[in-house]
């Protein structure tokens, strides 16, 4: 077998018979990669994972003749296409607008954190420690990378694009004030809204939580670029919730640790797509295991496949 890959000409002559094939896997797996780059998120990455499995599984039924099963599968990667493109639909926006503008290179651009100076997150912490210390209840949407799809908000709330500080923060939850209830977006340096309803997570909590932390879970669990700070009414304790979970207590020291390590420049997120290298490195290795596997003659004994 080992004879096959260092001869060129069968090589070649391989390559040649199998040309379409090859440049079929190629451009799928290119569009799958590309995909990746789209979605960019760990959570959604398992639901286009779970997709291609569907494909692969429909190519197989089709191969071993399983028409009744292939046909069930088709319907179902049909579903799951349109699903994924409802989902999302902003992401697909964007690259077809990239597409049309021909700036599809700008999908291998890591989005880097939303910077935010020393000054606004000592401005956020201040105000989280004085909510928590009179024990009033806050909630805080903080854009962490790209834009926010504020489609998912129940409710957008009231535009404010104030400037974030530790008084208007103090000032929006006081009990007194309309839009103490809901929570605060923040972009930047900037109170985008306040007043926002959030939608709630669907699933089972402690009962020591209440409809802040369940919706700062189920934002967060719907959209990988935004964290929750949360404080208390009844026992004035801090949270932060990312990717549907709650780190709490937390102190404000233990906040501004936290903040401060999301969104400094050099932090990156967990990163779903492999890099070019790495990416090739593995299509060359599965290959070739492919190969091996469909080269060998059914007739060969132990002793010639070592």
């Amino acid at each position: 077998m080992s004879g096959f890959f260092l001869d060129p000409r069968r090589l070649l002559s391989w390559i040649l018979s199998h040309g379409l094939s090859v440049l079929d896997f190629g451009l799928v797996l290119l569009l799958t990669y590309m995909l990746l780059l789209i979605i960019g998120e760990r959570r959604t990455f398992w639901m286009v994972r779970g997709l291609i499995y569907l494909m692969l599984a429909s190519v197989i039924s089709d191969a071993l003749g399983l028409r009744l099963l292939g046909l069930v599968l088709e319907k179902l990667i049909l579903g799951a296409a349109v699903a994924i493109a409802v989902i999302f639909q902003s992401e697909f926006r964007r690259f077809l607008e990239l597409l049309g503008k021909g700036q599809v290179w700008e999908l291998f651009q890591k989005s880097s954190p939303t910077p935010k100076t020393d000054n606004v997150i000592d401005e956020l912490v201040d105000a989280v420690k004085d909510l928590s210390q009179n024990r009033t209840g806050a909630l805080m949407v903080l854009e962490t990378s790209g834009n926010l799809d504020t489609k998912v908000f129940v409710n957008p709330g009231v535009m404010l694009n104030g400037e974030v500080s530790k008084e208007l923060i103090q000032t929006i939850f006081q009990t007194k004030t309309l839009l103490h209830d809901g929570a605060v977006f923040i972009r930047g340096d900037r109170v985008v809204a306040a007043g926002v309803i959030l939608p709630l997570s669907e699933r089972s909590t402690s009962r020591q939580l209440g409809t802040r932390h369940r919706a700062a879970m189920g934002i967060t669990e719907r959209l990988d670029n935004c964290i929750c700070i949360v404080v208390s009414e009844e026992t004035g304790s801090i949270s932060l919730a990312s990717g549907g979970n709650l780190d709490r207590p937390l102190t404000s020291s233990k906040l501004k640790e936290l903040l401060e390590a999301k969104f400094s420049p050099s932090g990156e997120g967990e990163v779903v797509t492999p890099s070019w290298g790495r990416l090739g490195r593995t299509i060359g290795l599965k290959g070739r295991l492919i190969l091996e596997k469909f080269s060998r003659s059914p007739s060969a004994t132990p002793k010639d496949r070592k």
